[in-house]
């Protein structure tokens, strides 16, 4: 794989590439969506697949307009999700900047509870830490986090000046040296680079009850942006001999100690372009969808069968990212999480009417959870299946992450949803 920067000789602007004629009418949406690509990655099947589709984004967005129900938002306002690949080095240094501003603001999550916050973007952990019900139950996953995402965008750019919208990882890219990507080659424009080695590093156990054999990484980042950051929670599962365990049960006590990653291709190879087209493509409702994402149809012989979840968490590994509780604690978790929103609404957009507000409506799923708190119980917990009426009355409370608490199927609209609070395309 060659060594990937972006450069302005790498950028292609589809739009300024068009044809003429009904070429021209089948790509107006490029007119109102600014796409560039660096040239170093020619486009998967996914990319294909949404490109195939952004004309039908585009129509039902003008069925929305005409109806008056897209809440001001449209496809020249929505922001634009990048893969970080595609990000020019001005538009990463922007956002590594807010970033590291948001590690210096003070926390707003209560002391009391959380007395191991030392920061705002520690307050996103020990909600991710606290409200797993929240976040992870069969009607939560998907709406969750993209609120969760959403909030954290939100607080890069009202909060510490990011002008652009969060990026999301294509794991694809990732499958053969993650380590000299844009994403974690240790430069200035990177989130930093893999962690030292460290032979005591096993690996991450998936939900297969597999373990997913370990990369050469596994101790401290020592290159990039990141390098002196400081991890504040958990770990809230076992990890290595050397991280002590937190001093509060539920692990959201003061403990500091360095980030450490495990750059990992044999988690990537579990979730490439064509495991995540067929994710879409053969998922005919939205418990397949879910099913298949979290736990893919058992095949004995394939050598990477995490599901792409869990393929995507645990390409950086290590510690606090290995961890399934506390990791937010890696910025690339927003990045990873991203990703999922994006393959979520490439599917919905494959039929938007029947789509958009499809609930999964399986039975409860095991979640790696302490107990959860009283606030979250009472609208958020696990016990049951979870059907569209049920979702209908749910709402999403993010408390000391963002002011609106909204309801559930507000967060499955990406654009138009709460008043056109949720406003974003994926290229």
């Amino acid at each position: 794989m060659r060594y990937i920067t972006w450069s302005a000789a790498a950028l292609v602007v589809p739009s300024l590439l068009a044809g003429v004629g009904n070429a021209q009418a089948e790509e107006s949406w490029r007119t109102k969506v600014k796409v560039q690509r660096n040239g170093f990655y020619p486009l998967d099947v996914v990319d294909n697949l949404l490109e195939e589709t952004m004309p039908k984004i585009e129509s039902y967005m003008d069925k929305k307009i005409a109806a008056g129900k897209n809440n001001n938002c449209t496809l020249e306002n929505a922001g634009v999700r990048r893969e970080w690949g595609d990000m020019t080095d001005e538009q990463r240094l922007d956002f590594i900047k807010a970033t590291l501003c948001l590690m210096n603001k003070p926390s707003r999550a209560p002391k009391d509870q959380f007395p191991g916050v030392q920061n705002r973007y520690d307050d996103f952990v020990a909600y991710h830490m606290t409200h797993m019900g929240v976040l992870h139950d069969t009607v939560g996953l998907f709406p969750g986090h993209k609120y969760f995402v959403l909030a954290y965008e939100m607080a890069l750019r009202n909060e510490c000046g990011y002008k652009g919208y969060h990026p999301y990882m294509n794991y694809d890219r990732y499958t053969h040296e993650p380590e000299k990507s844009a994403l974690f080659n240790g430069n200035a424009t990177s989130m930093g680079g893999n962690g030292a080695p460290d032979p005591r590093y096993r690996g991450v156990n998936s939900a297969t009850g597999k373990l997913i054999p370990k990369g050469e990484g596994g101790g401290c980042v020592t290159t990039g942006p990141f390098k002196d950051m400081v991890v504040s929670l958990g770990p809230g599962v076992p990890m290595m001999n050397d991280i002590p365990k937190n001093p509060l049960a539920n692990a959201t006590g003061p403990n500091p100690r360095c980030l450490r990653r495990d750059l990992n291709i044999n988690s990537a190879l579990g979730a490439t372009a064509n495991i995540s087209y067929n994710l879409i493509a053969q998922s005919k409702d939205i418990n397949t969808f879910y099913n298949t994402l979290l736990t893919p149809p058992r095949n004995n012989k394939d050598p990477y069968p995490w599901g792409v979840h869990e393929a995507g968490h645990f390409i950086a590994g290590g510690d606090p990212g290995g961890d399934p509780l506390c990791s937010p604690g890696d910025p690339v978790f927003y990045f990873h999480h991203a990703m999922l929103d994006r393959l979520w609404w490439i599917w919905q957009m494959q039929d938007p009417e029947n789509r958009i507000n499809a609930v999964v409506n399986l039975g409860a799923r095991p979640t790696p959870t302490p107990t959860p708190t009283p606030e979250e119980s009472g609208h958020a917990g696990h016990g049951g299946g979870a059907d569209g009426g049920a979702a209908a009355g749910r709402m999403i409370d993010l408390k000391w992450l963002a002011p609106d608490v909204i309801p559930v199927l507000e967060a499955h609209d990406g654009l138009g949803g709460h008043g056109g609070m949720f406003c974003h395309v994926y290229v």
